[in-house]
Order: C-alpha cells, then structure tokens, then sequence
C-alpha cells in the first residue's frame, strides 16, 4: 500500500475558518503537504470553542487543521510577501479566500501568482461567482444559508413562515468538499496535460445546487409543473417517531417494505387501505402514514423497535442526542473516533477519515499545529530549494 496517496504534493493554504480549511484538511488526509500561512495571532476559528490548553488550539482546529504546518506571515510587509512568493513559487497548488480585490492589493492575484509559477494551481474560495451582482460581497454560512431558502425550509415544515438556520456549518462544509473535489480534479488535469489553471468556488453556487437536488422540485420544468420543495421532505409529520423512552427513526420507503413495516408494528391492514394502492397514492399519503406510525411506536421502547426492523430489513435507528455519539458501537468497531495524544494539549480525539481505499492505507495524521509551529522549518525548505534551484 502507497503511504501517501498525494505524496509530493505542495499546498500553500492561505484560507481561513471552515470553507477552505476543510478543502485542505481532505487534501491533508489523503498525503499532501499543506503549509497553512496564517496571520499573525493566527486563523480566527482557532479560537471557536474552548481550549483545553493553549489560546488558539480549540476543538475545531484540532481535527480541521491535522495534518497541516503552520507559518505566520504578514503579507503587508515586504520580507514576509517575499517568503510568500518563493512559497507559491514552489507550490502544487495555492488556495485562498481573500477577497479578490485585498489579494491583489498583496500582490497575489491569479496572474501574479501564476507569473511566479505558470503550471500553479491556484483555487479562489469565494462567497459569491464572479459575473452576477453578489461577486463582491462578503459571505459565511448564514449569509448562504439565507440567500438559498435553506432558512425557509423549516417554516415549511411548521407552517408558520418562519426563517432558521440549519444548526450546522453546512454551507461551510459543502463548499469545502467541493474545493478539494476541484483541486484533486485540476491536479488530475495537470498531470495529463502539465497546465496549470484558475479554479473558482463559490459558496453560493455550490450551496445552491447542494440543496436544489431535490428542492427544486417542480420549477425543473418550464413553466412549472408543481410547487418548489421535495414534498417529503416538508411534510410537517416527517419526525422522528416517539417510543416508550426517547424517539427513533424508521423509513419504510420502498414499495414492497410498507406492509412488512405495518407488519411489525402491529397493523398490516392499515397499509392495505386504498389511500396507498400504489406508488403515487403512497406519495400523496404520506402524512398520513407517518401519522399512523407516530402512533403505534409509543408501545416499545427505541430499542426493542430497532431490533424488530433490523431482523426485518427495514432501515431503523434509535434517535440520539448528538453528545451520545462517541459511545456509537458501529463507529468505535470502526475506529472513526481515534484517542490521540497532542503534544501540548494532551488528550484528545480525532475523527478518521471516512472514505476508505483497498490500495491506501493513510499515514498518521501529524497533530495540528500551534501557530507558526513550523514557520522556522518552511523557511529553511524554502532556502534549499532556492539553492537546487539556483543550481539547475
């Protein structure tokens, strides 16, 4: 098995809090070399959460940034903007999010970027697409969140018009595996062709067609042919079912698995009902199914139903609370929570990446770094590769 799937591959990560980090966190994973240049005092979403020891290392930085070193360069000032020239000079790809018009203030727009190294990859994480009348605004999450209807979604489902956010960094993180899929994908292109190019990946966008999959429902057609929204997934009785000691979810969602489903609940002859004789009588009932549900599953706890549907093939899995889930059997066989000792903040645990691969085994993730852990350590790189340079 190869130790590093991207070994030899150089990362300059200028990006910061969720979007461009968790790009450079899978690229990270899977064997690059990223240097994250931070600012000094370091990535703001260092200090999202509370630190078990040192300012700056808090729990999202512990796993977002595994992987990665550290130097602190202030592009503002002449011999920090030379180490960031010689950096992208000698990099696989630079990845950033600054605003278009502050990068090249700096001097680091794609055409200068690219002067310094023509077959650079060079990857813009941005709010907003170039070519519309947002391209210069500023955007987190939230922001995305509102601009797509995301936040109408669950005013939908209650009926009362509201707007809230999705509790996650969802946006965030959508944009941030698009990025890696952009950077695997150019990388791809430039070993084929030894071109190197500009990449743009706007959060918008990408957000937008993340939750459109299935909400765009009926306007696809033109004119429309139903309302906007997959209907399912707004019914007002799509929640988890109550059990006799918490909640559970059951989702007997093919044809042939309803009455097997009603079956197990105690009440075959409900499924056989006209309102569900076919597949889009099911489709246009389904609120009454799930009301049906709701009410049988008060008869046994959350535990005895999951093992009823597994032993019936019907997919069913208690409702925990999020803080429950380290103690999730399937994932501790698995090994995804693995114990880790920091070298300076002492116990923790990191999440092993998901995606597995027969002919790739990962190597240990280096811990994440303090900032500017390793900026003396770049530098001296940098130093010898501008010799072996110098000397060709």
């Amino acid at each position: 098995m190869t130790a590093q799937m991207l070994s030899g591959v150089r990362v300059v990560d200028l990006t910061t809090v969720v979007f461009g980090p968790y790009a450079t966190q899978t690229l990270a994973d899977l064997g690059a070399d990223v240097i994250k240049v931070e600012q000094p005092g370091g990535d703001m979403y260092r200090y999202a959460g509370k630190a078990a020891v040192t300012p700056g290392m808090g729990p999202a930085q512990m796993n977002l940034n595994r992987g990665k070193r550290s130097i602190v360069l202030d592009l503002k000032s002449a011999d920090d903007a030379a180490t960031m020239r010689e950096l992208i000079s000698f990099a696989d790809i630079f990845i950033h999010n600054v605003r278009s018009d502050a990068i090249a203030r700096l001097g680091f727009a794609p055409e200068a970027a690219r002067a310094l190294n023509p077959g650079l990859i060079y990857i813009h994480c941005v709010g907003f697409g170039s070519g519309g009348p947002y391209e210069d605004l500023q955007a987190y999450d939230d922001v995305i969140q509102a601009a797509t209807g995301t936040t109408s979604l669950a005013g939908r489902v209650d009926g009362d018009g509201g707007a809230r956010y999705l509790p996650s960094l969802l946006a965030d993180k959508v944009a941030g595996l698009l990025g890696a899929q952009a950077a695997l994908a150019a990388y791809v292109h430039k070993l084929r062709t030894g071109q190197g190019q500009f990449v743009e990946v706007p959060m918008f966008e990408g957000f937008a067609q993340f939750m459109l999959v299935e909400h765009f429902g009926g306007l696809v057609f033109d004119p429309p042919n139903a309302p906007v929204c997959y209907s399912r997934q707004i019914d007002p009785d799509r929640q988890p079912f109550p059990t006799k000691d918490g909640f559970v979810s059951i989702v007997p969602y093919t044809l042939p698995s309803l009455p097997i489903a009603f079956a197990v609940l105690g009440d075959r002859a409900f499924i056989e009902r006209s309102e569900f004789a076919n597949p889009m009588l099911i489709a246009a009932n389904m609120g009454l199914l799930y009301r049906r549900i709701a009410e049988l599953t008060p008869a046994r706890t959350s535990a005895e139903w999951v093992e009823l549907f597994a032993a019936a093939r019907i997919p069913c899995m208690a409702a925990r609370d999020i803080g429950d889930i380290l103690e999730d059997p399937h994932l501790q066989a698995a090994g995804f929570f693995r114990r880790r000792t920091h070298p300076t903040e002492g116990g923790y645990f990191d999440l092993r990446p998901p995606v597995q691969y027969s002919a790739y085994q990962p190597a240990e993730p280096r811990p994440a770094p303090l900032v500017n852990e390793h900026g003396a350590d770049v530098r001296v790189e940098l130093e010898r590769l501008k010799a072996a340079r110098d000397a060709q």
